[in-house]
C-alpha cells in the first residue's frame, strides 16, 4: 500500500500510523512525503518533473491501494498534491493510466474540520477513475486520529486491492 502525505508535519505522522496499521495486518506499506520530492510547479510547457516525478510513479505502479494524507488548505487540496497529481496524470498516454480502477483512502490532519479537503480530493480523485472509500480519517489538534479507525480503513482498503488487480489484467 502507498501512502502519501502532502506535507511533512501532522500528515505525515498520520501516514505513518495508516503505515503501522498496514504492517500490523502483513501489508507492505511504503510512505512518500510529497514536499520531499521537490516536483516543480506544472504548467503546460513543462516537460520533465525529474526523478522526484519517476520514484513517485513507480511507488504508484508497485502497489495497489493508496492512502493520501493531507490538510485542508484555503477550503480544498493543498497545492503540493494537486501539483503531484497533475504530472502524475501527463506522465502516460492516458491521463487516468496511474489511477483507473485504484483503491483509495483519505486521511486528513487539518486545522479546521477537514470535510472540505476530504470533498475536493474524492471528487478529484473519482473523476481520474479511482473507487474513493466513503470512510475517511479526520483529525485535527483536538481530537487525534482514532487508531481503531485507521485499521478499519486499513482492512477495507487491502480487501479492495484484488479487484483492482483484475481491473488490470482486464484493461
Amino acid at each position: 500500500m502507498l501512502i502519501l502525505s502532502a506535507t511533512n508535519g501532522n500528515n505525515l505522522a498520520l501516514a505513518h500510523a495508516f503505515a503501522e496499521a498496514a504492517t500490523q495486518r502483513g501489508i507492505a506499506a511504503e510512505v512518500i512525503s510529497l514536499p520531499d520530492l521537490k516536483l516543480p510547479l506544472y504548467d503546460s510547457v513543462a516537460s520533465d518533473a525529474g526523478p522526484g516525478l519517476v520514484a513517485l510513479a513507480q511507488a504508484l505502479r508497485q502497489h495497489q491501494g493508496l492512502v493520501v494524507c493531507a490538510p485542508e488548505y484555503n477550503g480544498s487540496i493543498p497545492p503540493v498534491m494537486s501539483n503531484a497529481i497533475a504530472w502524475l496524470s501527463v506522465s502516460t498516454e492516458d491521463f487516468r493510466a496511474l489511477f483507473n480502477a485504484r483503491p483509495v483512502a483519505l486521511g486528513t490532519h487539518s486545522g479546521g474540520g477537514g470535510q472540505k479537503v476530504g470533498l475536493a480530493m474524492r471528487q478529484q480523485l473519482a473523476h481520474l477513475g479511482c473507487n474513493v472509500l466513503g470512510r475517511e480519517v479526520l483529525a485535527n489538534a483536538q481530537k487525534a486520529a482514532n487508531p481503531e479507525s485507521i485499521a478499519a480503513v486499513v482492512a477495507q482498503l487491502s480487501a479492495l486491492e484484488p479487484s483492482y488487480q483484475e481491473a488490470l489484467t482486464t484493461a
